[in-house]
C-alpha cells in the first residue's frame, strides 16, 4: 500500500558529533530521535534523513531530487556540518519556502544564516533532558504546521529574487526512491540499535559485528568507526593485546593523531592505555597521554582528563629524573583541579539533574577531589554517585578509579 503522507527530508549529521565552536559534543540521533522524528510525524508527514541515504559520498541525483520535491526540509546546522549546510543551500535555490533551520543553543551560526529564522534547542552534555525534547517536539510541530500552511517565502534566494520560478520535474521513479531511501534509513538505524544494546549487554562480540555491517553501509562515519573499535576491543578476541592492535586499526581511519574530536582521542587514548597495561611498554603510556592530552586539551571532556591524570600518575612512577616524575604529579594534579572546576558550572545547572551521564559527573568528582586530597567533597559525590543506582560494572569501574585517587590523595597530604 503508498504511503500518500507529505514527506519530510532531514538535513543533519549523524551519531555524536563536536561542535568545534562550542567545544561539545552533540548526540545528534537523539536530536533526530527525540525532538525531530517526533514533530515531523505528529504533523502527518513521512520522515526521512537525508545523512542515511547510501550513495557514494558525495551529493548525487537522488539527494538533490530529494531537495527539490521533499515537501518539507529541516535542516539541522548545529556542528557545522559541511554537507548539511551545502545541502540547506541546495535546497534555498530549488525550493521557496517550507524549509526550517534548527540548531542547539551554543552553536554558532555559519555562512550568511544570521538573517534566516532559526529554530533553536539545548543539549545537555551529549545528550538531551526529557522536558527539552518534549518542549522543543511540541514547538517544531506548531513550526512545521505553519510553515506547510503559509507557503510564504522562507528561502533567502527566492526573497532576494521575487520573480525567480521553482524548477519542476515529473513524478516518475519518485515514489520508487523515497520507498528506496526510507528502507536504507531502517536498515542502518536497526543495526546501530542492535549494536548499542548488545554493547549494553556486554556482548561485545555481538556490538562489534552490528557495527561492522553497519560500516559496509555507511563506511568511515565517525560514530560507527568509533564505536566498531571500541566494541572490537572490548570484545577481547582472540586475545586482549590482538583486539587492541585490531582496534587500534579500525580508529586509524579517523586520523586521531591529527582529530580534534574527543570522542576519537579518548577512545584511542583508552586503547593505548591498556596496551600499555599489558605490556608494559613505555611508548603505549606516552601515546596514550597524548590522544588523553589533546581530547581534554579541546573542550575540556572530563572523561578524557580523568584518565590523562591517571597516566600522568602511572608515568610518574617511572620516572627516573625527579624532575620527570614532579612535573608529571603536578600535570596530574593541574588536571585535577581544572576538571573540578569546569564541572562545577554544569552541577549548578538546574536542567543537570537530566543528563543522562550525571552519573559519571558525580564519579569524576569524587575521584577527582580524592586524588586532590578533599575527602569531604569527594565523599559527597561518592554517595551522589551510587544514589543514581549504578550498575555493577559502573560500580567496578568507579571503585577501580577510586582506589588509585585515594593513594594519590594520601600521598599528597603525606608530602605537604
Amino acid at each position: 500500500m503508498s504511503d500518500d503522507r507529505k514527506l519530510c527530508f532531514v538535513i543533519m549529521g549523524f551519531g555524536k558529533k563536536t561542535d568545534y565552536e562550542s567545544g561539545r559534543t552533540l548526540d545528534l540521533d537523539a536530536t533526530y530521535e527525540a525532538i525531530i522524528r517526533p514533530a515531523v510525524e505528529r504533523a502527518g508527514l513521512r520522515c526521512i534523513r537525508a545523512d542515511e541515504v547510501i550513495h557514494s559520498g558525495v551529493i548525487d541525483l537522488e539527494m538533490y531530487e530529494m531537495l527539490l520535491r521533499a515537501d518539507l526540509v529541516v535542516a539541522d546546522i548545529s556542528t557545522g556540518n559541511p554537507n548539511a549546510i551545502y545541502e540547506l543551500g541546495v535546497r534555498h535555490a530549488l525550493c521557496p519556502n517550507s524549509t526550517i533551520v534548527m540548531k542547539e543553543d551554543a552553536g554558532r551560526l555559519y555562512f550568511d544564516l544570521n538573517h534566516v529564522s532559526t529554530f533553536h534547542y539545548r543539549h545537555l552534555g551529549e545528550d538531551i533532558g526529557a522536558r527539552e525534547a518534549g518542549r522543543a517536539a511540541r514547538d517544531l510541530q506548531i513550526l512545521i504546521e505553519t510553515a506547510l500552511a503559509s507557503g510564504k517565502p522562507d528561502s533567502p534566494v527566492y526573497t532576494f529574487l521575487p520573480r525567480l520560478r521553482r524548477p519542476m520535474l515529473t513524478e516518475e521513479e519518485f515514489a520508487d526512491l523515497v520507498d528506496e531511501m526510507e528502507a536504507e534509513q531502517l536498515r542502518l538505524a536497526e543495526l546501530i540499535h542492535r549494536a548499542e544494546k548488545l554493547a549494553g549487554d556486554s556482548d561485545h562480540l555481538g556490538a562489534a559485528a552490528a557495527f561492522r555491517a553497519a560500516n559496509t553501509l555507511k563506511p568511515n562515519d565517525p560514530f560507527i568507526v568509533q564505536q566498531l573499535a571500541l566494541a572490537t576491543y572490548k570484545a577481547g578476541q582472540p586475545d586482549q593485546i590482538s583486539s587492541l592492535i585490531e582496534g587500534i586499526r579500525i580508529i586509524a581511519a579517523l586520523n586521531p593523531d591529527q582529530s580534534n574530536d574527543p570522542e576519537t582521542r579518548g577512545i584511542t587514548g583508552a586503547m593505548y592505555k591498556r596496551l600499555w597495561l599489558a605490556t608494559h611498554q613505555p611508548a603505549q603510556l606516552d601515546m596514550a597521554i597524548r590522544h588523553y592530552r589533546r581530547g581534554f586539551e579541546v573542550r575540556g571532556d572530563y572523561y578524557n582528563g580523568e584518565n590523562l591524570a591517571t597516566c600522568y600518575d602511572m608515568r610518574a612512577e617511572l620516572q627516573t629524573n625527579p624532575n620527570e616524575a614532579l612535573f608529571d604529579q603536578m600535570s596530574a594534579h593541574k588536571t585535577r583541579e581544572d576538571i573540578v572546576a569546569n564541572l562545577r558550572p554544569v552541577l549548578e545547572d538546574q536542567a543537570s539533574s537530566e543528563r543522562s551521564d550525571l552519573k559519571w559527573i558525580h564519579a569524576t568528582m569524587a575521584n577527582c577531589l580524592f586524588a586532590l586530597g578533599d575527602d569531604a567533597a569527594a565523599n559527597f559525590h561518592e554517595v551522589q554517585f551510587r544514589s543514581l543506582q549504578p550498575a555493577a560494572w559502573e560500580i567496578a569501574t568507579f571503585e577501580d578509579g577510586r582506589s588509585r585517587a585515594v593513594v594519590t590523595g594520601t600521598a599528597r597530604k603525606a608530602s605537604r
